[in-house]
């Protein structure tokens, strides 16, 4: 027996040059009941699975992830350069390479004039990706949003993400008389079931609480049903000083990770930087040390100055007030690491005697000698 064809797929409002409506439309689906079954252990260990889709490698796989952070941190801009970056098969972030496909970004708060501005700067040089379907509206999941996503994926069976911005325009109503947190969980599974039925990335675009939390998921806006119910969870933070933004990612295909990021305003690119995140948490001064030991564990504050640019003082005091904080280790000799990097032993330079100071007295020669390298 097979499910009933839907007479019609609702319609997604496409942004064009005039702003001009167009209907994405598919052909009609009949798809018979999935059976719903179970399976030994050793039948699962017999069994041999595609490997997951990556919208970006590392960072985003396929399912449902959302995409968190404060408003005006800049989510929008980093999900429409994802949605570019993907569309044409260039370095997503500045440093991930990504394979190439079709994106369907679903910019809900947005209008066609709006999105040629952003797109026009994010492109740069660069053509605009036939690739990429831009949409201002659709309706909510419940009434028939997940209809109308899945009718575009028909229509582009290698989609490589749909972007969600944002997720609570599209999340529908919940239903009478159900908790916040089963309405919650509700709202992301219908995406979520487009997502795994086709083998796609959906990413949605989603909002923190006002009150901050050292566990970066607490801070999703909503119940924990949006998470919970999510496959993986980003949340976008803006550091204090050198780096611009950390990007906090974890789930269950995705191992958890933070991103230090970079924002150019200039062309409205988020792009990743070099080291762990933490480095740019901190001050300038103190990453600069961080940085330098990395490369150079076990120096003094002397060489760190004149590896760093510092004045002697500052290398000194900072090197000290980084120990109090555990952010750096000591080792013999006044010499400085990053804790859980192996510091590099030094060598002392041996002088072998040329034939016109072989009269020159010991003491000299250890004199010499004691101050190298």
């Amino acid at each position: 027996m097979t499910a009933p064809i839907p007479a019609e797929r609702p319609a997604l409002r496409v942004a064009g040059p005039d702003d001009a409506a167009a209907v994405l439309t598919a052909a009609d689906r009949g798809q018979p009941a999935r059976l719903r079954t179970s399976w030994t252990a050793a039948d699962i260990m017999a069994m041999e699975f595609a490997p997951p889709r990556w919208a970006v490698p590392g960072v985003i796989s396929e399912g449902f992830s959302l995409l968190c952070g404060p408003p005006k941190v800049g989510k929008s801009w980093m999900s429409l350069g994802l949605g570019v970056d993907v569309a044409l098969g260039h370095k997503a972030l500045g440093a991930i390479d990504v394979e190439p496909g079709p994106v369907l970004y679903l910019a809900l708060e947005d209008t066609a004039r709006r999105l040629q501005t952003r797109l026009r700067k994010v492109l740069g040089d660069r053509e605009a990706p036939a690739g990429l379907t831009l949409a201002t509206q659709c309706p909510p999941l419940p009434q028939g949003g997940a209809e109308a996503i899945a009718a575009w994926l028909d229509r582009h069976p290698s989609a490589r993400m749909v972007i969600i911005d944002v997720f609570a325009k599209l999340r529908g109503n919940s239903a009478p008389g159900a908790s916040a947190y089963d309405a919650d969980y509700a709202a992301v599974g219908r995406a979520k079931k487009v997502a795994d039925d086709y083998g796609v990335a959906i990413v949605a675009v989603h909002h923190v609480r006002k009150a901050g939390s050292d566990d970066f998921l607490s801070e999703v806006s909503g119940t924990n049903g949006l998470a919970g119910a999510a496959d993986a969870t980003l949340v976008l933070k803006r550091a204090r000083n050198q780096g611009d933004g950390v990007l906090h990612v974890t789930g269950r295909d995705v191992d958890e990770a933070e991103y230090p990021l970079a924002f150019e305003p200039g062309t409205g690119a988020w792009r990743m930087l070099d080291g762990p995140a933490a480095d740019y948490r901190v001050s300038d001064t103190r990453a600069a040390i961080l940085r330098f030991l990395r490369t150079a564990p076990g120096s003094t504050p002397k060489a760190i100055a004149e590896g760093t640019g510092l004045k002697p003082d500052t290398a000194r005091q900072t090197c000290s007030r980084m120990l109090a904080d555990g952010q750096l280790a000591a080792d013999p000799g006044g010499r400085y690491r990053v804790p859980g990097v192996t510091a590099v032993t030094p060598v002392t330079a041996v002088i072998q005697p040329s034939l016109t100071s072989q009269n020159e007295s010991d003491s000299t020669s250890d004199t010499r000698g004691a101050g190298w390298p």
